[in-house]
């Protein structure tokens, strides 16, 4: 398997590769979703492509936030910088950076970010279709569900074995940007979740102890995994070499330093919960000060973990004589070819043996080399002292570098980003969204009704007449076949319409062949971004509550779209829930709550024990505000009584005053 490591400064990057890394993931200065790293700019991008290519490293490049439509010159530049540099890959999370790359540069392989949430064996194949070379899985697979995955596609599966994870499903944790207007959509999380927050009296209950997978890196392999990817982009050097070389360890089979790995970082130790199933209160844990001194007292052993150069790339040596001259050529796999030559020494000299050329040819410390073959073609009794093969030597391997050195960038095709006009929507209508069924009812005004799956199953003597069924956000890999199944009973009962959150789920209810219309957490924030999702069978689709009204209002692809006028935002999506007990879920009633530093109340709600989702401590509430033109508007029932629906529904078609705390979200606020 590849050994995928984090970049975030040069000197990380030197580390990484230094440390014995296949390949390293690195960011420029935008786009990118860790944005307060060092990262690579202008031309030190092309230089650490170059410098990790002539090594034998690859390297793939974030451009895994959310785009606005304002941004996408922007991010069209950025897109021609990367492409330029030559990397091997380009990690995304918008479908805008899927149309940008495939026009410009419809050759650069395409990898799925973890930012995209992809969980089950649906999302990979749509990604697949799409045209990615492989994804980063969601974190929080099992082991098994990793494999089944694997048995349905034949795409490149890339996971997560060591460092920090967050306590949200990545990419549908909105928890930072409402709390800080700091966005990890955006690449600037403020990590609001490492401050204690409680739940049934629990301290620290969002903070999950750093991910460890070394002990698994087998069966991993086994399990059809082609790279492992170590996280912390905002480490130091010394983590990336300590983190490189425990895997590099275990790879080998032999027992890694993990000791090394614990202290250099980690929060009250590690965890292999996700990938074992065992989603308990061993997960979590916080950064103590006793791991911080632990911290100090190893790094400057570990910095003589990338002190050299790691042997990595083969070469072929040739030593002759020609003409009167002694001539050395190295060759790598890759066609490149170094020579040095120097006169044949005349004197009185021992004569040069064939053992003493070959361990001169040899001896390639402190440089990326290995000597896979030597090729000795010399006049017996030739009289050459070995110091002069070993010159010779290093000026051949020192000319084979610069040559591995060039870069070699893709050619780039023109694109012109389309116009953008204005949206004017021919109607505005309504969508009720409910979580019970016992809240729901079917105004006369309201286009859709919308309930989840699980209570339209147990309510069939619903009206039929406008319901929509809301597929659950996380679909795990051994419940699609199920969910399929369930979709197609209700499909028989006359419900033909769904929700989806997921692009994994929208691949599911389009096989069960129902109307497919986009909620919320597509992140759709561009237009070009909601025209592959057209492209791909929406129906329509609700922008992101991330994206401010002004730059909602810009979006111009043809597209219906709506947006989220009521509700309790979700916040976070957690596999491993903090309202777990000692002995897991016990008597909890699925509706817990979490109380953060300052005393606020947060509503959870759980889905069966699958999942749960963090609802915002108060409800979106915009009705009484001048809002731009959209074809819909979606009130998002959760917590609230039937009686409290019922009134808010009232509210929203006179534009009455909120008569209850409410937020504003980010509908006024603009996220960097």
């Amino acid at each position: 398997m590849e050994i995928l490591a984090p970049a975030g400064s040069e000197q990380s990057l030197i580390a990484a590769v230094r440390s014995g890394a296949d390949a390293v993931y690195l960011g420029t200065g935008a786009f990118n979703a860790r944005r307060h790293a060092d990262n690579f700019k202008d031309n030190s991008l092309t230089e650490a492509v170059n410098f990790c290519h002539a090594r034998g490293v690859k390297v793939y490049v974030t451009l895994n936030t959310l785009v606005r439509d304002e941004e996408l010159p922007a991010f069209l530049d950025a897109a021609r910088e990367i492409a330029a540099a030559g990397p091997d890959g380009v990690i995304v999370q918008d479908l805008a950076a899927v149309r940008v790359l495939k026009t410009i540069c419809p050759g650069l392989p395409l990898v799925g970010s973890t930012q995209m949430a992809v969980h089950n064996a649906a999302g990979v194949r749509q990604l697949q279709q799409l045209g990615f070379s492989r994804v980063v899985l969601a974190r929080e697979l099992t082991l098994q569900e990793i494999a089944y995955i694997k048995s349905q596609t034949q795409m490149e599966l890339e996971t997560f074995v060591h460092g920090a994870q967050c306590m949200s499903v990545s990419g549908m944790c909105y928890y930072s940007a409402m709390m800080g207007e700091r966005s990890g959509n955006r690449g600037l999380c403020a990590q609001p979740c490492r401050l204690n927050a409680s739940v049934n009296g629990r301290p620290y209950a969002l903070s999950l102890k750093d991910m460890s997978l070394v002990n698994h890196v087998k069966e991993l392999e086994e399990a059809g995994v082609c790279s492992i990817k170590i996280e912390g982009r905002m480490k130091r050097p010394e983590y990336v070499a300590a983190a490189v070389t425990a895997v590099r360890a275990a790879l080998a089979g032999d027992k890694p330093d993990l000791s090394a790995l614990q202290a250099v970082f980690s929060r009250s130790g590690f965890t292999d919960g996700y990938l074992t199933g065992r989603r308990n209160l061993s997960m979590f844990g916080v950064r103590t000060a006793e791991d911080a001194a632990a911290s100090k007292s190893v790094f400057g052993k570990l910095s003589e973990l990338y002190r050299r150069e790691f042997p990595r790339v083969p070469v072929e040596i040739s030593l002759r004589v020609q003409e009167g001259q002694l001539l050395l050529t190295a060759w790598d796999q890759e066609g490149n070819t170094a020579t040095a030559a120097a006169p044949v020494p005349a004197g009185d000299m021992a004569p040069l043996t064939r053992e003493i050329a070959l361990r001169n040819l040899g001896k390639m410390g402190g440089t990326p080399f290995t000597l896979s073959r030597a090729q000795i073609d010399l006049p017996e009794g030739l009289p050459v002292p070995g110091s002069l093969i070993s010159a010779l030597r290093r000026e051949a391997l020192e000319s084979l570098l610069t040559r591995r050195s060039r870069g070699n960038g893709y050619e780039l095709l023109p694109m012109t980003l389309p116009p953008f006009t204005p949206h004017t929507p021919k109607k505005q209508g309504l969508r009720l969204r409910f979580e019970r069924a016992e809240q729901a009812f079917f105004p006369a005004e309201a286009e859709a009704v919308i309930l989840p799956l699980k209570e339209l199953e147990s309510h069939p003597d619903l009206p039929k007449d406008r319901l929509w069924v809301e597929l659950p956000e996380l679909i795990w890999p051994l419940e699609e076949q199920t969910i399929s199944e369930r979709l197609l009973c209700l499909k028989e009962r006359g419900i033909t319409h769904a929700l989806v959150g997921n692009i994994g789920q929208l691949l599911i209810a389009k096989e069960a062949g129902f109307t497919v219309h986009g909620g919320p957490l597509l992140n759709i924030t561009n237009s070009l971004s909601l025209l592959a999702y057209e492209q791909m069978g929406l129906r329509d689709a609700t922008l992101s509550f991330e994206l401010p009204l002004k730059s909602a209002a810009a979006i111009t692809a043809a597209l219906p779209r709506g947006q989220l006028t009521y509700g309790r935002l979700p916040l976070m999506q957690f596999r491993s829930c903090p309202a777990k007990g000692e002995k897991g879920c016990g008597s909890c009633e699925a509706r817990p709550r979490l109380m953060d530093r300052r005393g606020v109340i947060f509503p959870m709600v759980c889905h069966d024990r699958r999942f749960t989702t963090l609802h915002n401590s108060v409800p979106l509430y915009l009705m009484d505000k001048p809002l731009p033109p959209m074809d819909f508007q979606v009130l998002y029932f959760t917590v609230e009584s039937p009686q409290e629906c019922r009134r808010i529904w009232e509210g929203s078609l006179t534009k009455a005053a909120p008569w209850f705390d409410r937020t504003s979200g980010l509908a006024y606020r603009y996220l960097e």
